[in-house]
């Protein structure tokens, strides 16, 4: 996304659905009916793909558990029967388990996921990411259309950080990088996108680097507003960025790639129907609904993955 001082703004929009997009679902459907039209054949290819209910598979943290339970709860509610999988583990683990079939939808992120199909992948953009992500899934895997929903690593300020250093993007913060701590994750230091890439593509080293291992999560945030560090990476759609008016800093030279929530299928096991749901899902997921699903289940309110993401297809009229 770029960002702004107060709030997430919204990321590109429905350009992705146009060709690369357009590519990728086509791939994965004619994969679905073996080249021919899955709509074609009167049995559960034509609707689930599989003579059973979709498992819906997640990773282990809470936002990708919102999202299976909204792919979920959306099949259900157009009577296509699913269950849900959830905290499956880690990329390598639930990209495993829609190859092997244990789980047939699994949400995921664009950018990182071409990542790991092409370590050596160097779209950036959201249509370029598209493009290459349809070629680079494998043969029994497919993605269907991303949604505008978007969550990807940014460097975060507090206000008082950014007014002292005029900091509104991170060629500001490269001026004045090795003056200040940053606090990340720490395979941070070593991933392409981390250190090594802020110091390629911005030359930005910072003074010191303070590894926090919670994922951008309560112990980053409190680093950052207690200055213990000055600079922290957090995901965009944490909903504590809004919530204590901390500043993303842009990135206009893309050292964080784009990042929209896409559904990861198991092409054999999803079928048109199935398929065209899912998209319809994908069409209406915001980022700003991604902060307050987070919000809703990480927040004082506590709602459980399930119930969050039944009042969002409530809300957006998919629900039964």
């Amino acid at each position: 996304m770029n960002h702004s001082t107060a709030a997430v703004p919204r990321p590109r929009r429905r350009a992705l659905f146009g060709a690369a997009a357009g590519i990728a679902l086509a791939l994965s459907l004619s994969a679905c009916g073996g080249g021919g039209d899955p709509l074609a054949d009167d049995s559960a290819e034509a609707s689930g793909g599989v003579d059973r209910p979709l498992v819906i598979g997640s990773a282990d943290f809470p936002e990708s558990q919102i999202i299976a339970e909204i792919y979920a709860g959306a099949l259900t509610a157009k009577g296509i029967e699913a269950s849900t999988t959830p905290g499956i583990g880690a990329r390598e683990a639930y990209v495993g388990a829609v190859e092997d079939g244990s789980a047939d939808v699994v949400p995921d992120y664009s950018g990182n996921l071409l990542l790991f199909f092409d370590e050596d992948a160097t779209a950036v953009s959201a249509d370029d990411i598209a493009a290459a992500l349809a070629e680079a899934t494998p043969e029994g895997l497919g993605v269907l259309e991303p949604s505008e929903a978007e969550n990807k690593d940014a460097l975060v300020v507090t206000a008082a950080t950014a007014t002292e250093y005029s900091l509104t993007s991170i060629e500001d913060l490269a001026k004045v990088c090795d003056q200040l701590v940053l606090g990340a994750p720490p395979e941070f230091k070593t991933r392409a996108y981390g250190l090594p890439g802020l110091e390629s593509t911005y030359s930005c080293t910072p003074k010191s680097f303070e590894p926090i291992a919670d994922g951008g999560g309560p112990l980053t945030i409190q680093a950052l507003i207690s200055d213990q560090v000055q600079v922290a990476d957090i995901f965009t759609t944490t909903p504590a960025i809004i919530d204590n008016g901390l500043v993303v800093l842009e990135d206009p030279k893309n050292n964080f790639i784009a990042q929209q929530v896409l559904p990861l299928i198991n092409t054999e096991a999803v079928g048109q129907d199935a398929a065209d749901v899912l998209n319809e899902v994908s069409a209406q997921l915001t980022t700003e609904d991604l902060i307050e699903l987070n919000r809703a289940v990480s927040g004082d309110a506590k709602l459980e993955p399930a119930d969050a993401a039944a009042d969002w297809l409530t809300e957006k009229g998919l629900a039964e």
